[in-house]
């Protein structure tokens, strides 16, 4: 899906870059666990390892999965920055937001790496986050910007999965 309504003084009102919320949610967790009551998971080392890596693994497959398109379509992946297109192809015909989820997966991993309950338990309110503080801005930007092509979009394809 193409539009090639491309201002380059436009983009989101995005103003918290969203990797630095889910930073915020694993060293919150790290402090919790520490300062206030520890939550360590019931994992043997070898069972956390492999769920770890793979949360891991597949969020940087979405990841860069979502930012090999930004790069092929000549855009910027940066939320505040102008969208001269919409994309729906690769990892974007699955989830709307695979680099938010690919954070959030890379967040469980390092919880669950670091039997960080805590870092788990905060997951759910960094997704919150991301919504009111991006999410939200990015799809009246584009709502506003394509119109019924991104509504099209935005109804075809989930939010997250």
């Amino acid at each position: 899906m193409t539009n090639d309504a491309s201002n380059t003084d436009d983009g989101a009102s995005v103003w918290i870059p969203p990797p630095l919320i889910y930073l915020a949610g694993v060293i919150g967790g790290a402090l919790l666990h520490a300062y206030v009551r520890p939550m360590p998971l019931l994992l043997e080392f070898g069972p956390r390892l492999a769920v770890s890596l793979t949360f891991v693994m597949l969020g940087i497959a979405l990841m860069a999965g979502a930012v090999g398109l930004f790069k092929r379509t000549g855009q910027d992946p940066k939320p505040w920055k102008s969208t001269p297109e919409i994309i729906s192809t690769g990892v974007y015909r699955f989830t709307r937001n695979p680099m938010y989820l690919g954070l959030a997966l890379l967040q469980i991993g390092i919880g669950v790496g670091l039997e960080n309950g805590w870092v788990l338990a905060l997951v759910p309110p960094v997704l919150l986050a991301i919504y009111q503080t991006t999410i939200r801005h990015e799809e009246a930007y584009l709502e506003d910007k394509f119109g019924d092509i991104y509504l099209q979009y935005k109804h075809s394809v989930r939010r997250w999965l």
